[in-house]
């Protein structure tokens, strides 16, 4: 039995695609430097969900590695539950390998505190869509509903279980994520990386190029940038008028389409456009509207009715529309690769945290030059 908080991180099911397989490494890269960090912060142990255990070799201690059972078909809640029972886990917390890799030793410090408290409670970074939940007592998970994924565990445990919510302040730390190979293009910008997760980094730098073109956008009040997808609320419109200094034109279309129910049928104002004057013209009249653009696609993906790979979604977040299968996304792929203006394309964590990080790197590089 563990009663001081236990860390359960996830990874798994990650494909076999050049895209896939570098996302995957960048993953477990942050997910050793998680668990490190959440170690040295005061968690007694951090166990790592797996279905490939050689990826997390060598082991220090501190980490232990809970195998997934071969040809058992992979239900989140019930392996979740199943590591919470058999551990005897008092206090844990969850959360995908990729998630939140800049949190670091003093916010997992915070989610400790908050566990030690006597009240029953959760922390989690993101109440509607969680990247990091942690909760006490441990078996307040098997009073909640069923749940897919884990970022519906907080309204479980609100809603379900009673217990009081606890939400992490809105940063860049708490809401960046290692989603697509789009957010790890960001990353690669960053020069306070661990060694080991800047090396599993590296191969995003040539993506990457595209990036460096638009962060100068960010700082100049000259200049404006379109943003469309599932941006986060007021929150995410509130910190792009304030740390930025170009103007925004924000294009914010289906929030909760990862949960929305089957059969739904999602709109969106840039797939009528698309569907009207092709992505070429698309992108001709977009960069009529700003200097830059960044799109969440898979809100694009959703209105076209289109389900490609996640190899094919990898490798337009590269706008390496060269290696896409998918008719209609490589089409479109090369139409933003060949746009007058830089795109950045991705998933909904570009929207959201990458835009933050990248906000971040911009400003730093931008007072580095002005020697600042």
């Amino acid at each position: 039995m563990f009663e001081r908080p236990v860390l359960v991180v996830f990874h798994g099911g990650t494909g076999a695609g050049p895209a896939e397989q570098m996302l995957a490494a960048a993953r477990i890269a942050a997910a050793r430097n998680t668990a490190r960090s959440a170690l040295a912060a005061g968690f007694e142990a951090v166990i790592i969900a797996t279905d490939d255990p050689a990826a997390f070799a060598p082991e220090f201690p501190g980490l232990l590695i809970d195998l997934d059972r071969p040809g058992l078909r992979f239900d989140f809640a019930s392996r979740l539950r199943g590591i919470v029972g058999r551990y005897g886990l008092q206090k844990p917390a969850t959360m995908g390998s990729g998630s939140v890799p800049l949190l670091g030793v003093n916010k997992f410090h915070l989610v400790v505190e908050q566990l030690d408290a006597r009240d029953p409670r959760f922390v989690t970074n993101n109440f509607f869509s969680a990247d990091l939940t942690a909760w006490t007592p441990g078996d307040a998970v098997d009073r909640c509903g069923e749940f897919a994924r884990d970022n519906v565990l907080p309204r479980r445990l609100r809603d379900d279980a009673g217990l009081a919510s606890i939400i992490l302040p809105r940063t860049t730390a708490t809401q960046f994520d290692l989603d697509t190979p789009s957010d790890l293009a960001v990353l690669s910008l960053s020069e306070s990386l661990p060694p080991e997760l800047a090396e599993a980094a590296r191969p995003a730098e040539a993506a990457a190029r595209r990036y460096r073109a638009f962060m100068p956008l960010l700082c100049d009040r000259t200049r404006q940038v379109v943003v469309a997808g599932r941006v986060g609320g007021s929150q995410a419109w509130q910190y792009l008028e304030r740390e930025t200094a170009c103007r925004v034109r924000l294009f914010a279309e289906e929030r909760g389409l990862a949960t929305a129910p089957p059969g739904y049928q999602a709109r969106s104002l840039l797939g009528f456009l698309i569907e009207e004057v092709g992505p070429e013209r698309f992108f001709r009249r977009m960069a009529e509207l700003g200097d830059g653009i960044v799109i969440d696609t898979r809100v694009i993906e959703a209105h076209m009715g289109i389900e490609p790979s996640r190899e094919d979604r990898f490798q337009s977040d590269l706008l390496a529309w060269e290696a896409i299968e998918e008719p209609f996304l490589r089409r479109f792929t090369r139409a933003a690769a060949e746009a007058p203006v830089p795109v950045l394309l991705g998933g909904h964590s570009l929207v959201s945290g990458g835009l933050m990080a990248l906000n971040d790197i911009a400003w730093a590089e931008n007072d580095r030059r002005l020697g600042v």
